[in-house]
């Protein structure tokens, strides 16, 4: 049974004048060779182009009106040829395959082909319907977040370091403390009493007992201001020479801070 012969084209209007659409241009209107002319459809393919116009007439994809969509798929390759459009090849090969399934369906079967009855419209139906599958996904796709698919945040995690055993402190820091309690001592100098000769090694054992009374003490809390210039050289000479023997260990917990000593072996504070 042959199709219904499809209705003539109607005019595309070219534009809309107060509301009433304008299918003719006026004779006295002058459009010069470079005027910007703008296609409002824009399809990536021949079969993008099919499923357009399938879609916006709800037509039956694997019931479709050969014959209509043949006369609608021309009529916009006629539209992209007037605008000056540069034509590909593909559309005029669909275009060709349009023309030759309208004929197989228009044109009676032969003795051979009576015993088949396969649709001339069954592959074009199968490539739609694979189309529009892939242009379904790809707009899933494109709903998808951009983060972690376009986007990647950055992370980064510091890593937890241990901190390591403090040096001990340089010999320029120890005559720094030493020329700071030795300035301390002329200050507070009011005037020499003779004394009896301090010993080094009854400091040491001095400096011993204060040591295990506390963790930890300074070179200052070690001196006592009534024995003056010499009582401080004593107690230095003491402190070195119990540092030299492993007995004393000398710290610095700050940096450029006052020094501090504490028996060699015990936790520092």
């Amino acid at each position: 049974m042959s199709e219904p012969a499809p209705p003539a084209p109607s005019a595309v209007p070219t534009a809309r004048v107060r509301g009433e659409p304008l299918t003719e241009l006026p004779e006295d209107l002058y459009i010069p060779p470079e005027a910007l002319r703008v296609v409002l459809e824009a399809f990536e393919g021949p079969l993008d182009l099919l499923l357009y116009l399938i879609r916006r007439q709800n037509l039956d994809i694997l019931d479709i009106p050969v014959a209509i969509i043949t006369a609608q798929y021309l009529e916009y390759i006629r539209l992209m040829d007037s605008l000056r459009l540069e034509l590909a090849g593909e559309y005029l090969v669909m275009a060709a395959w349009l023309a030759e399934i309208k004929s197989r369906m228009l044109l009676p079967k032969s003795v051979e082909e009576e015993g088949e009855d396969i649709d001339p419209r069954a592959e074009l139906a199968r490539r739609l319907q694979a189309y529009a599958q892939v242009r379904l996904a790809a707009q899933d796709l494109d709903a998808l977040p951009r983060v972690h698919r376009d986007i990647w945040p950055a992370q980064a995690r510091a890593e937890e370091l241990d901190t390591p055993p403090t040096p001990p402190p340089p010999l320029r820091e120890l005559l720094g403390a030493l020329q700071e309690l030795l300035s301390r001592a002329e200050l507070l100098r009011a005037h020499s009493i003779a004394r009896e000769p301090l010993s080094v090694r009854a400091r040491m054992s001095r400096v011993l007992e204060q040591l295990g009374e506390r963790r930890q003490a300074s070179l200052l809390e070690l001196w006592s201001v009534e024995e003056g210039r010499a009582g401080l050289i004593v107690t230095f000479l003491a402190v070195l020479e119990l540092t030299r023997n492993g007995v004393v260990a000398l710290q610095q917990p700050v940096p450029y801070g006052p020094l501090s000593l504490r028996l060699a072996g015990a936790p520092a504070a």
